[in-house]
């Protein structure tokens, strides 16, 4: 019999960052329209690869729906300002 590989479980889950092309997959945004809602400050990368590409938390898919419901009603300037003030 093998004995199984000890786990460490004090160690956290590290968490699942997403590249621009799975957001893309995900949310149907193009990847113009994040790289411009990066560049405006609607969204955040949480790092980048080594290589220089874009990685986002999971916390962007809630961000982006958001963006898209207020942008029927608000310009993308007020959504700016909303996600300054913290209030999204």
């Amino acid at each position: 019999m093998v004995p199984e590989k000890e786990v460490d479980r004090s160690s956290p889950v590290p968490r699942k960052l997403y590249k621009t092309g799975e957001i893309m997959a995900h949310t149907g945004i193009s990847r113009q329209t994040l790289h411009n809602y990066t560049l405006f400050g609607l969204i955040r990368e949480e790092e980048r690869t080594p290589s220089g590409h874009r990685l986002y938390a999971e916390e962007v898919f809630i961000r982006l729906a958001k963006i898209n419901d207020l942008k029927e009603k608000l310009s993308l300037r007020e959504i700016k300002e909303m996600v300054e003030k913290g209030r999204i």
